[in-house]
């Protein structure tokens, strides 16, 4: 048996029913994040839920790249920050903070997804956040909080601020920070913030052109934004439709992550 089967073998004998489709899942976002670019060297972080009552989640260790991490190599962690599987990596403190604040209050966060990226980084930034100037901006802005910065989120006396300003909310700027959304699945957390991220980047191009914005009815915004607000259906797209593809796509590039 090889070192890499031995691992896997290792990890495989501590889990709980669901967990090893959790970290494939888990481990493809990863993946995929790089994939789009939007990764952060070792920082930034995405967690998922491990099936159970206890509110454990899964997360990165810390020091590898996003294009490294298999389902095998996550680390499983309570709402404590203990570690709960073997790793010679420890975990971002600072994901934790942020990670295990959700984890903790929202059942429904099967996946939460934190990002860095210039264009989402800077729309956090600007005094007006994200408006609702395009469609995709409108599949986010009615689902939108915001979080002010209070530093770089080692401080656990944080994870109540976080916990109110996100509510029931699924996308929330971090502000002067970054992105985040939540999901019931991965699938569902990873189509949010595609479609978070692409509403910045059109945001920043289009204030790039000076005050020539087109304006939005706000009866047509408000219809987009009622569109996208049954969780139930937004689940079942992600799930089914988009994620499918996704996976498939990596496994033209890379298989790995399923190890």
């Amino acid at each position: 048996m090889s070192p890499a089967e031995a691992r896997l073998k290792e990890v495989q004998s501590n889990m709980v029913p669901g967990e090893w489709e959790q970290r494939v899942n888990l481990a493809a976002a990863y993946r995929l994040v790089a994939y789009y670019g939007w990764d952060d060297l070792v920082d930034t972080h995405i967690s998922a839920r491990v099936p159970g009552p206890e509110h454990h989640f899964l997360i990165n260790p810390y020091g590898l790249m996003f294009d490294e991490i298999t389902a095998s190599s996550l680390v499983k962690v309570d709402l404590d920050g203990n570690q709960l599987s073997q790793s010679e990596y420890s975990i971002n403190p600072a994901g934790f903070t942020i990670h295990s604040a959700i984890h903790e209050v929202r059942e429904d966060a099967g996946c939460v997804l934190h990002l860095h990226t210039p264009d989402g980084t800077a729309v956090a930034s600007c005094m007006e956040g994200l408006l609702p100037l395009n469609q995709t901006a409108q599949l986010v802005t009615g689902d939108l909080a915001y979080h002010d910065y209070e530093g770089i989120a080692l401080d656990h006396d944080e994870r109540p601020r976080i916990q109110k300003d996100l509510g029931t909310k699924n996308h929330l700027l971090l502000r002067n920070h970054g992105t985040l959304t939540v999901g019931r699945s991965v699938a569902s957390a990873f189509e949010r913030m595609f479609h978070l991220e692409r509403a910045c980047t059109m945001q920043v191009r289009t204030r790039m052109l000076g005050p020539t914005a087109y304006p939005v009815e706000k009866l047509v915004i408000e219809k987009n934004e009622k569109l996208v607000s049954d969780p139930d259906r937004s689940d079942l797209r992600s799930t089914k439709l988009v994620w499918p593809p996704l996976l498939r796509k990596l496994d033209r590039l890379d298989p790995s992550y399923k190890t």
